[in-house]
């Protein structure tokens, strides 16, 4: 790459960080562009996609705290503390970084790398829930499609209070996890999700379809 062209490409790697952290992974192409000061032909010539940029830009730091979540929730001694600060840690990062927040639910499939994120964390997730049942604490019939489903509704939801109840999202999630606990559990009037239909139901939150 000559060095006209790689500075370019760091204009465009910083503006896209800032513009995805404001606003998530759809912020405008030519926005991107204008802020960084290039023209938008030159951003499709030096990164192709949307979704390479994101790669580019997005992965590793959606790595590093989705990860570090894990971490944290599996070294909780108390497997139901652990889940619980997992789900609210995860919630919470989709409130203050929309970015982490379409990485969670998966919005950009072509995005390779940083699907390989999403599904590392998907794994994650079933370990913090598989922990918390063997426990006895969390209700057996939950599961991970479960927990997807609700962190879809927490994005949707988290953005459209967050200019008039920003910490609106803490209640309902408090709501929801005390209907988790085994000892609040009742019979469910439906069957869980399967991995097809949640991604399907995340399609239709995000407008990905």
């Amino acid at each position: 790459m000559r060095a006209d062209a790689q500075r370019n490409a760091e204009k465009l790697r910083t503006a896209a960080a800032e513009l995805f952290h404001e606003r998530g992974l759809q912020a405008p192409l030519k926005e991107i562009a204008r802020r960084a000061g290039v023209s938008h032909g030159t951003l499709y010539n030096l990164f192709g996609s949307r979704e390479a940029l994101i790669d580019e830009v997005v992965t590793e730091l959606a790595a590093g705290r989705l990860d570090e979540a894990a971490r944290q929730a599996l070294a909780h001694d108390d497997a139901w503390d652990g889940f619980t600060y997992y789900v609210e840690k995860l919630c919470e990062l989709q409130v203050t970084d929309p970015a982490i927040s379409d990485v969670v639910t998966g919005r950009y499939p072509d995005a390779t790398r940083l699907m390989a994120v999403c599904e590392r964390s998907h794994a994650a997730a079933a370990r913090v829930i598989e922990r918390a049942q063997q426990a006895g604490a969390l209700r057996p019939d939950f599961t991970r499609e479960d927990l997807l489903f609700i962190l879809g509704t927490n994005a949707l939801l988290s953005r459209a209070v967050k200019d008039t109840a920003p910490d609106a999202w803490r209640r309902g999630v408090a709501f929801m996890l005390d209907g988790l606990r085994t000892e609040a559990a009742h019979p469910l009037p439906a069957a869980p999700l399967t991995a097809q239909q949640v991604n399907q139901v995340m399609a239709n939150l995000t407008g990905t379809q």
